[in-house]
């Protein structure tokens, strides 16, 4: 999506704020002892109370936000699973509100973890951050994958390739289809002013695919369930920094 008008910005800044505040109150809620159903359940319940819809449930997804723990890399569907001192969890955050959506995911441990985990945590935030800086408008779009590559290469990590960033806007997966995580010197395309995209890297402790579970269709691991960790914005692309939109606060 090309953000066109005022209020095309006004309601993706609501949207993207409503996801942030949701996954921050989540995240909180997280602790040993408390599953991932009761987690979505206060999820389903903070975006009933800002009237925002799902946008995994739009897609079919059976429950309200995806949670990913430790083995589970990305859509991991919420349910009888307890959380555990040291796991790896992974949640993200997608709704609409009145035709527009949001994105966002982040990893975290519970508890202090094991120093791979740590590890994985310090570099996928690195990487956003990085792919961020390089989301700049006129730039070839392959210069957020080098960004993420190059700093998942620093830290003696891979990345997942195909997992992806995605153009978001009145769609949950807007124009452009793909962001890749890796550098693709194929892919020409540029980034746009007013271009609205979630980028969103995995870095992985050593593999760089993901399968889905026959089991529920769903859920995605890596072939020797090895961990991986993901944070997640939506933004605007602008001539310098892009303004970010999945960021917590007071309601827009």
């Amino acid at each position: 999506m090309i953000i066109e008008t005022e209020e095309d910005l006004l309601k993706l800044q609501r949207i993207g704020r409503i996801c942030a505040n949701v996954l921050r109150d989540m995240r909180a809620a997280a602790r040993p002892g408390v599953t991932t159903g009761e987690l979505d359940e206060l999820g389903a319940r903070l975006l009933k109370a800002y009237g925002a819809n799902s946008g995994p449930m739009a897609e079919g997804f059976p429950a309200y936000t995806c949670i990913s723990v430790n083995e589970e890399i990305a859509h991991g569907i919420p349910g009888s699973r307890i959380l555990q001192s040291g796991d790896l969890v992974n949640i993200d955050v997608s709704a609409e509100l009145d035709g527009y959506y949001g994105d966002t995911g982040a990893s975290f441990l519970l508890g202090k973890g094991d120093k791979m985990a740590q590890r994985l945590l310090k570099a996928s935030k690195e990487a956003l951050a990085n792919a961020i800086t390089a989301a700049v408008a006129g730039r070839p779009i392959n210069h957020i994958g080098r960004a993420v590559e190059n700093t998942a290469r620093r830290h003696g990590l891979r990345i997942i390739k195909n997992l992806c960033g995605h153009g978001v806007g009145h769609t949950l997966h807007d124009e452009p289809e793909t962001i890749d995580n890796n550098y693709e010197p194929q892919n020409r395309q540029r980034l746009e002013k007013g271009m609205v995209i979630a980028i969103e890297p995995f870095i992985s402790e050593a593999e760089m695919v993901v399968i889905q579970s026959k089991r529920d269709g769903w859920t995605l691991y890596t072939p020797h369930r090895t961990r991986a960790a993901q944070f997640e914005h939506t933004l605007v692309v602008t001539d310098k920094r892009p303004l970010i939109l999945t960021t917590p606060g007071p309601d827009i």
